[in-house]
């Protein structure tokens, strides 16, 4: 897709799609001035009739589609409503852009889109928004469809952004940016929405290995024998029940000036049956994606490697399948995790605590400065806080406010949870140093956070439980319907101002 900087008046704009954004306490009159579009008199006349039958009043996500009549080089008017201006944000011109490519480029085949949004959209954050959300906005995933009409893609080719005093460099370097993070995120949806058949472990690895290394990453590859070598024994017990065998993926991104390194630590759990302790056929139908915590932090360092940010990081997944196979855990067993705590697996279904047990250890092995650690942890963040926001806890509250900061500009929402120490009392266990799940329907995903926190020292660590908001069952705004890949985009501006 190309970007473009464009200085000229709406009435000479030649796109396909000319969208202008409209406040509500704005006066149509008002606004057509402040974007200086000086339409043709008889035009302005006939748009004016127009919006007063359809009612229009600039009202969030409201849409007025019209003919240009041959008065404008471009094909189609769009009036795109703001809400108010006093409410008016990044996340706001990123909503408009997904939004319209998402209307307009994939069911109107629309190939140019210009955008004139308010005069504060000069600032390169709001550029970057915008790009973000043109290409988010405009995704796809229909691989498996065989009929013709079945394939449609988007046609989206251009994306012209007007209003905004920015220099062409500035303009560049803000869509440079908007652009690798947003074909990340879109990178890790393309994961998440391959069934489990085929984006086994060992596919995912060969894919982070694929992509990392066309970027200059450093990928190594751990197979069972090492994963073995490295006692990583709670991260095996929940690979035993499975055909498909483990993979441990590291990715390494330096830079010659860090003087951090920030570890990214992913749950792959590619397919969720439960184990033993067997989930009910309709919890088990989206379980594909319980490993999007993996093809987010995998994403997010492809991204860095483009941006190339003077901090180091370092990405560690553990990739495996949980099923009821005739190795598989049984509720009761006792495995020993890398750092030599044992764990009494009560509930073979709270796997993933299993397995970045052993990522998380493993993280500071290699020293990582700060860790974060993501995954569709437990199903009581999504009761909690739905599928709006993602639940965050850690060790720093330093770190934690830095990235619910981040997410923020980011457009992903989180909510602190507690952490309280009476949490821990439901993990202790009779025969070992504790147990991997705490007291049914209490504070599950705070005393899942108790167990990850048994595996990391002092050391800043973070943990986001993306269960709620990484699946949406229909398109919204920039999150396309499925696999969201939630937290991309909030790993990467964390990551871009920490240099």
């Amino acid at each position: 897709m190309q970007y473009k900087l464009e200085t000229r008046p709406p009435a000479q704009v030649d796109s396909g799609l000319l969208v202008l954004g409209i406040f509500q306490d704005q006066s149509i009159t008002d606004a057509i001035k402040a974007y200086q579009a000086d339409f043709p008199p008889a035009f302005l006349e006939k748009i004016t009739q127009a919006i007063q039958e359809e009612t229009f009043k600039g009202s969030p996500d409201q849409i007025l589609i019209l003919p240009t009549y041959g008065e404008l080089p471009s094909r189609k008017l769009v009036f795109a409503g703001l809400g108010k201006s006093a409410d008016y944000s990044i996340q706001q011109a990123r909503k408009l852009a997904a939004n319209t490519a998402r209307r307009f480029s994939v069911n109107a085949k629309t190939e140019k889109i210009c955008l004139f949004l308010p005069s504060k959209t000069g600032e390169r954050d709001f550029v970057q928004a915008i790009v973000e959300g043109a290409i988010l906005g405009s995704y796809t995933f229909n691989k498996y469809r065989s009929g013709k009409d079945d394939k449609k893609q988007s046609s989206l080719t251009e994306i012209a952004i007007a209003g905004t005093k920015l220099s062409a460099g500035d303009f560049e370097k803000a869509c440079e940016r908007g652009e690798a993070i947003a074909e990340s995120v879109n990178f890790a949806r393309q994961l998440i929405a391959e069934p489990a058949n085929h984006l086994t472990p060992s596919r995912l690895a060969e894919e982070a290995r694929t992509k990392g290394q066309e970027l200059g990453l450093v990928v190594e590859i751990l197979e069972q024998p090492q994963i073995e070598k490295l006692g990583m024994g709670s991260f095996l017990g929940v690979a035993k029940g499975a055909k498909e065998l483990p993979r441990l993926i590291v990715m390494r991104y330096k830079h010659d000036e860090a003087k951090k390194t920030i570890g990214l630590v992913g749950k792959g759990i590619t397919f969720d049956s439960g184990g033993l302790s067997l989930k009910p056929a309709n919890s088990m139908e989206h379980m594909k994606y319980d490993m999007s915590g993996a093809a987010c932090v995998i994403a997010s360092a492809l991204a860095l490697a483009r941006l190339k940010p003077k901090v180091n990081v370092l990405v560690v997944v553990g990739a495996t399948e949980n099923m009821p196979g005739g190795q598989a855990l049984h509720p009761g067993d006792v495995v020993t995790a890398m750092n030599g705590k044992t764990i009494e697996v009560n509930n073979t279904d709270a796997e993933g605590r299993l397995v970045l047990a052993d990522a998380l250890c493993y993280a500071m092995q290699e020293g990582a400065d700060e860790i974060v650690d993501v995954a569709t942890l437990t199903g009581a963040c999504v009761t909690a806080l739905g599928r709006v926001a993602a639940g965050i806890m850690g060790n720093s509250q330093e770190l934690i406010d830095k990235l619910i900061a981040r997410g923020a500009e980011a457009g992903e929402k989180f909510w602190q949870l507690p952490m309280y120490d009476e949490y821990k009392d439901s993990l202790k266990s009779d025969i070992a140093d504790l147990k991997n799940a705490g007291s049914r329907g209490e504070a599950g995903t705070s005393s899942a956070a108790m167990f990850l926190k048994e595996f990391v020292d002092s050391r800043p660590w973070a943990h986001m439980d993306v269960a709620g908001p990484s699946w949406l069952d229909k398109d919204k705004d920039e999150c396309n319907k499925g696999g969201t890949a939630f937290s991309v985009r909030t790993l990467c501006y964390h990551v871009l101002n920490s240099q």
